[in-house]
């Protein structure tokens, strides 16, 4: 194992949290998060102004790492609508505008793909997960979950676009999943536990 000691989640996101300390229950790791740290004021806030997963995963993972001293994994994910050109992508967290809640953005997507034919509402979700340490020594990886949209929202689970987003295979949203079925098909799910296997390979150290 080469796993580090101890890793912080850049992410301020509580359903974001829980998913990856879920996945990633089996990393023989100490975690660390900004909801459980008594000093939550020294994990920077960061602006994601990258134009690629990649570049706005390593912007909160490198500036955490930094901050905290630690090494610190980060993801950036996205919802791609084919009948969109792949939109909203990367800027899905803030798809109808800056500090959007869930409901506002996944309510303008909705709009969106009104017209759409049933047939021609394909899209996936996409992460990048990555692992950043205090120096900038990064290592990354990248999955997708294949689906369709509805639109009509079902389900309580999850969060984001969950509630209109099917998984190829199956007739429920990834909303009225259970957390471990999710976990076990979803882009966020695959991502990290390819992150994993990379981590293992990789001489990250632990001291001591």
């Amino acid at each position: 194992m080469s796993f580090p000691e101890t890793l912080a989640i850049a992410s301020r996101n509580p359903g974001k949290i829980r998913e990856v300390l879920a996945i990633c229950s089996d990393w023989p790791v100490g975690w660390r998060t900004a909801q459980d740290d008594p000093d939550a004021e020294r994990w920077p806030a960061v602006e994601e102004t990258g134009r690629t997963y990649l570049d706005n995963a390593t912007l909160k993972a490198v500036a955490v790492a930094r901050a905290l001293g630690v090494p610190a994994v980060a993801d950036d994910s996205g919802i791609e609508v084919d009948a969109l050109g792949g939109q909203p992508g990367v800027i899905s967290a803030v798809y109808a505008g800056e500090g959007a809640s869930d409901r506002e953005n996944l309510g303008r997507l909705l709009d969106a793909i009104r017209d759409v034919p049933a047939k021609e509402r394909t899209a996936r979700y996409r992460c990048v997960a990555l692992l950043a340490d205090p120096g900038g020594k990064i290592t990354s990886a990248e999955a997708t979950c294949e689906g369709m949209l509805v639109l009509e929202p079902r389900g309580a689970g999850g969060f984001g676009y969950d509630p209109i987003f099917v998984p190829v295979g199956y007739a429920r949203t990834m909303a009225e999943l259970a957390p471990a079925e999710k976990d076990r098909i979803s882009h966020r799910g695959r991502a990290f536990r390819a992150l994993g296997d990379r981590i293992r390979r990789t001489k990250w150290g632990r001291r001591g």
